[in-house]
């Protein structure tokens, strides 16, 4: 289970390094490749192996209304490899299409991550959190 908010810089060549505190976990799970995709919210999302297998599968199943959706997530999906030094190659196309450029926020989402443009993320955080809350929560208790 992925979870937290890390606040990365990308190198010069778009690679992240991926925080310690996920490092072991994937390489438990023997997660490389990874998979980035296209996330509808404007960021990206990164499966280890078992998990974009599964998100695949769903996606794959999915009825021929849905095509288009089908094409975001799997034809914009592209494997990595984690290096020895734990760095990611971000795509120039993904990292266009999330207008990451620099820095950037790793959300562990349970069994996969979002990764999102600082600036962006914090902007959509702030409008969300100034909106009401959704009637999903309303009697969820904190």
């Amino acid at each position: 289970m992925f979870q937290g908010a890390s606040f990365l810089s990308l190198d010069t060549k778009g690679r992240l390094s991926m925080p310690t505190r996920h490092r072991d976990a994937l390489n438990a799970a023997a997660a490389n490749p990874l998979t980035f995709t296209k996330h509808p919210h404007g960021c990206l999302m990164l499966f280890p192996r078992n998990e974009w297998e599964r998100f695949r599968e769903r996606i794959a199943a999915l009825p021929m209304q849905a095509q288009w959706w089908k094409r975001i997530f799997l034809g914009n999906a592209m494997e990595v490899e984690m290096d020895a030094s734990a760095r990611l190659l971000v795509a120039p196309e993904l990292r266009a299409a999330a207008g990451i450029s620099k820095d950037a926020v790793l959300l562990g989402m349970g069994a996969y991550f979002e990764l999102w443009d600082a600036q962006q993320y914090a902007a959509q955080e702030a409008q969300a959190m100034q909106a009401q809350m959704p009637d999903v929560l309303k009697d969820f208790s904190f």
